[in-house]
């Protein structure tokens, strides 16, 4: 079974908007892996407009599955990493006033800086993953890296499979094809829903993992969250 990350950016984002600790953050990630989600994901930006580094420091001590921290790997995230030590990094090369992902990485241009960072999350015990495109060139790049797994960004399926084009998931399967072929894990995530993650779970071959936050925190309000995480699951079988 594909594994389950929930993003928990957006119940920092509530949290913040009125100070204090309504939602407790460390509260909602343990009861997410209660429901049953397989890990939890966060992605710290410089700003901490939504989630605090120091969240991800007390993290580490409640999530008792698997903690991945994302963001762009400026030196106070390799920093923060390196302190953490969670179970998976995953790179993601967005601008620090970013509103999200947009993105993923050149992994041809950008070999040489992210085997350098990569090497030295993996002498830490850390799992490594990268953003990217579902392009063959930026796998093929990833694999010359040293990283451990790809994230397929796909927020171009999302967007395609709402219009009605279930051909958009061609470029992901054919990336996931070749991923698999250089030995790399597959994980993928951005904009996917209950609406659209039934079809890419049954298309991509070899997915380990989704990483999924707005849409089901966003769908929580409706359903609330344990029903959301079952609903999320249910689809990934």
């Amino acid at each position: 079974m594909t594994k389950l990350s929930v993003n928990i950016n957006k119940i920092a984002t509530l949290r913040n908007a009125r100070g204090g600790n309504v939602p407790d953050l460390l509260k909602a990630a343990a009861d997410i892996e209660r429901f049953g989600a397989q890990g939890i994901t966060i992605h710290p930006r410089p700003d901490e407009r939504h989630i605090r580094y120091q969240d991800a420091r007390d993290l580490k001590a409640v999530v008792k599955t698997e903690l991945n921290i994302e963001g762009n790997p400026a030196q106070k995230f390799i920093d923060l990493v390196l302190e953490v030590k969670p179970h998976q990094v995953t790179l993601v090369p967005d601008a620090d006033d970013a509103i999200t992902s947009n993105a993923g990485w050149d992994t041809k241009a950008n070999r040489s800086f992210l085997s350098e960072i990569i090497s030295e999350f993996k002498r830490n015990g850390i799992r490594t993953s990268i953003f990217v495109d579902p392009i063959i060139e930026y796998v093929e790049g990833a694999a010359e890296t040293g990283t451990d797994r790809i994230e397929l960004y796909t927020e171009s399926y999302a967007t395609e499979y709402a219009g009605g084009n279930e051909d958009g998931i061609l470029s992901y399967v054919a990336a996931a094809h070749k991923a698999h072929e250089l030995g790399l894990g597959i994980n993928a995530g951005h904009d996917l829903s209950l609406d659209n993650l039934s079809f890419f779970k049954n298309s991509i071959p070899n997915l380990l993992e989704v990483s999924i936050g707005h849409a089901l925190i966003a769908e929580s309000l409706y359903l609330g969250l344990e029903n959301a995480v079952q609903m999320y699951l249910q689809r990934l079988k």
